[in-house]
């Protein structure tokens, strides 16, 4: 009669560990990656920044308040100071927009008959956008940088 030989067990070598200890941290750090994904940026709030006043007046402050609709529309107002002292005026934004981190709106005042037309666009990063404005004064193409920061939340 002839003996079975016993199964043999191949015990784990380093190399098969540390493929397994590889592909385990790899699939941790897709994981992360895409629950950092899903943490979209909310633009909700209300922002405010200055900007220096004309032939060295006081500052003017502008408020942005931001709602976040959907995935990627923004919908809010603009306030600023009005001329020489006049009252805040407050516009609503036109085609607000949220992609990735980037915020974007347009708003057009209207002084006098005439209108204009302010393009803004910035990254968002934490309570802070940071981006430019764009303009037209007398016919030629303005930029201004433009950096806002939002109010915390009282309760």
């Amino acid at each position: 009669m002839q003996r079975e030989q016993p199964m043999q067990q191949k015990p784990y070598t380093l190399l098969s560990l540390t493929k397994f200890v590889s592909c385990a941290i790899l699939a941790l750090g897709i994981i992360a990656q895409v629950q950092a994904q899903d943490k979209k940026v909310d633009p909700t709030g209300t922002w405010t920044w200055s900007v220096p006043g004309r032939d060295g007046g006081p500052d003017r402050k502008s408020t942005l308040k931001l709602k976040l609709e959907g995935d990627n529309k923004l919908t809010g107002t603009l306030s600023s100071p009005g001329r020489q002292g006049a009252q805040a005026r407050e516009t609503a934004i036109e085609d607000g927009k949220l992609k990735g981190d980037q915020v974007s709106f347009t708003v057009t005042r209207e002084f006098g008959g005439n209108k204009m037309v302010q393009k803004y666009n910035g990254k968002l990063s934490g309570d802070t956008i940071k981006g430019k404005f764009e303009f037209e004064r007398n016919g030629e193409p303005q930029s201004r940088d433009w950096e806002a920061k939002r109010a915390t939340e009282t309760k």
